[in-house]
Parts: C-alpha cells; structure tokens; sequence
C-alpha cells in the first residue's frame, strides 16, 4: 500500500472509530450469526441513513438466519477503513468508495442496486439559477465551485477526471475551488446563495426536492456526465463464495413491490455485479492519481 494511499484510508478512520468491534467473525460461523453491515454517508446524516437502510439490513439478516448491527460511516474513506480491518462483514458502498476500499484492501462487489429500475445514475453540477452559462465549463471560470468529499464518486471523482481528460483545466486554479463536503450540504450551499456551483448526483437532487429540502428552482443543472454504475454490496477479501452466492440470490430475488417497503423511494431491487462492472470508475481513479494500477 503506497504511503498515499494510507493517506487516504486513514481520512477515514475518524468516522470508522464507531466499527471497532474487535476481531472478525467468520461470516458463515457456525450458529447463528451476528453480521456487521455498514452502509456509507448516502443521507445528510448517520442517523438519517440507518433510519433509512435498516429495513433492508434486517431482510438481508433475516433471510441468512442471522443478527445484525448496522453501522453508518460519515465518509467513503471510513467504509474502506472498516472493510479492511476486518470489521464488517458486508457493506453498501458508494462507486468510488467501493474502488477505493478494493484497491486497498481487495473486498468485492457482488450486486448493484436498481433505482428506478436502472443500475447507473449520472454525476451532475448544479448552479445559482441566475447564473448564464451557454457552455460548461468556459462560462463558469473564476466562480464558487463546491466539490464533495475525495471519496465520492459523483462529487469529487468524475468531475475531477473530466476536469483532466476532458476539459483540460486545473478545478483548483479555473474556479474559487473548496471540496469536502456532502452532496446534501452542496445542494444547500446553492440553494442558500453560498456557492455558486457544486457537484451532486441526479439521484439525490431529485430526493431533495421531494423531500421539500430543496426548492424545484433553487438551482439548475448545469452539466451532466455519461452513466455512471449505482451503488455496491461489497464483502471482504476472502469470504466465502457460499456466502456471496447466497447474498446475491436474496438480493435479485427483491421484487419491486417488495422494495417499497425494505429501500428508499425509487430503489427498485439488485441485479448482480462483479469488479468488472465498476471498471469505469478504477479507470478514472488511476487516472486522477487517487489509486495505482494493480500488477
């Protein structure tokens, strides 16, 4: 693991401090388990996501005749930081959060969640309403730009890889620059006049204005980029294919009336995955610097 990338994992150990549960269990244990699930900063709070996820967590349990705790990181970094050290058992993971915790510790995907019926979802940036940009980004040099957090696909990635690959500009000297936060905190910013720009995901804009968090017209998109995979399930390095293969069958086998009542508005059921579907998304962190290519 190259020092850089114990930089990155140890951002996260702060918001990890809550998954020291000691050594690990092995996931197929004899007895009745007690499985770790941890699940990542997919709401505006820790408490807002396991409100929000448990449902799911406790079928999944249920399903493998097992117990569970559920525990919810504050950033990507942290998730891979407890997938590592061998403090969870199975995790829903954020893209980029999932390619960083396999770079660095090896765990893999086995399932994409559907939303919508679809498994990708598109990275976007959001601006003031007022502002008039006829191309993204030239008309927008020298203005506010919030970036999320360095673990977030849709919000630090695949903005930061297009503002390398595709439009040839520094995000940190083309605009007045600042990264770190969540995507809900993005939006408000925009909404609030604090920012002129921030990066989000299509997913969650629309969850906000639903919600009533955001105004219809409290900011407009102002780019959009090519379909990104949807979130994860991820499991450590080494764990058994038994215990994949069972994990996969519950999944796909959510209908989408049965995900009304066990995942958030318009998650709709799985379809299985493997590293190869988030290639995409190791592509772009090998390129922005974030992760090195695997020998």
């Amino acid at each position: 693991m190259t020092s850089h990338r114990r930089t990155i994992l140890a951002a996260g150990l702060a918001a990890a401090g809550t998954l020291a549960l000691g050594a690990a269990a092995p996931a197929l244990a004899q007895g009745k388990r007690k499985l770790r699930f941890g699940v990542g900063p997919l709401l505006p709070t820790a408490e807002d996501t396991k409100k929000a996820y448990t449902p799911f967590f406790a079928h999944l349990a249920k399903e493998l005749n097992a117990d569970f705790e559920l525990f919810a990181t504050t950033d990507w970094a942290g998730m891979a930081v407890a997938m590592g050290s061998g403090q969870l058992d199975l995790a829903w993971m954020g893209p980029w959060g999932y390619i960083i915790a396999n770079n660095g510790t090896g765990c893999m995907a086995l399932a994409t969640v559907k939303y919508d019926e679809k498994p990708f979802y598109h990275a976007i940036v959001i601006g003031k309403p007022d502002l008039n940009v006829a191309k993204f980004p030239d008309d927008t040099k020298g203005l506010t730009m919030s970036f999320a957090d360095v673990g977030s696909t849709s919000g630090w990635l695949i903005p930061t890889w297009y503002a390398k690959e595709v439009w040839k500009i520094d995000p940190k000297a083309f605009w007045k620059y600042s990264e770190g936060a969540t995507h809900a905190a993005n939006e408000m910013a925009v909404q609030a006049g604090q920012a002129d720009m921030a990066t989000d995901f299509d997913r969650n804009r629309n969850a906000m204005i639903e919600s009533g968090r955001v105004k219809p017209n409290a900011n407009k998109i102002l780019w959009t980029s090519a379909p990104l995979p949807n979130d994860a399930i991820a499991v450590p390095k080494g764990t058994p294919q038994a215990f994949v293969d069972q994990v996969q069958k519950i999944l796909t086998a959510i209908t989408v009336e049965q995900a009304k009542t066990l995942l958030p508005p318009h998650y709709t059921g799985f379809v299985k995955a493997d590293h190869a579907a988030y290639a995409s998304i190791e592509k772009a962190g090998i390129a922005v610097g974030k992760i090195k290519r695997k020998s």
